[in-house]
């Protein structure tokens, strides 16, 4: 019996996602440059300036429902959508990292398992060849 190695990353699913047509790899480069430019602390931190150049017209509602309005709508969500795709890309990172250490560990069990497994078929044609010469013998 024999087995294949294959190592998936998430690189690997981009074709899955947007396909191999034509349009397919248009997407994946217009995804992946607004997805860099907005996954990015920089975009974080423009994000934030952003949100606080209306701050202070919230505050002079002195109203709290318009307050909490501003943090809910507008500051944390245009501030934590970077900073969540950025913590995301530093999963994914370290998740293909295991993923590659995990495959090259298997690899190399596997390789282990076929040579014991080799060893232990020459130990029955051994084992087979002195029973022969036993019997032969008697």
């Amino acid at each position: 019996m024999s087995h294949r190695h294959a190592l998936r990353t998430s690189a690997q699913g981009r074709d899955i996602v947007h396909g191999t047509s034509g349009a397919g790899p248009f997407n994946q480069r217009i995804a992946a440059m607004i997805t860099r430019g907005v996954g990015s602390m920089w975009c974080a931190y423009a994000f934030a300036i952003l949100a606080l150049v209306s701050l202070p017209a919230a505050i002079q509602t002195r109203q709290p429902i318009i307050i909490v309005g501003w943090v809910a709508q507008t500051f944390l969500q245009l501030v934590l959508l970077p900073v969540i795709i950025v913590g995301q890309n530093v999963q994914a990172a370290a998740s293909d990292a295991r993923a590659e250490a995990d495959h090259e560990t298997l690899q190399a069990i596997h390789a282990l398992t076929v040579a014991i497994h080799d060893l232990d078929e020459a130990h029955s044609r051994i084992l087979a060849r002195l029973d022969a010469a036993d019997a032969a013998r008697k």
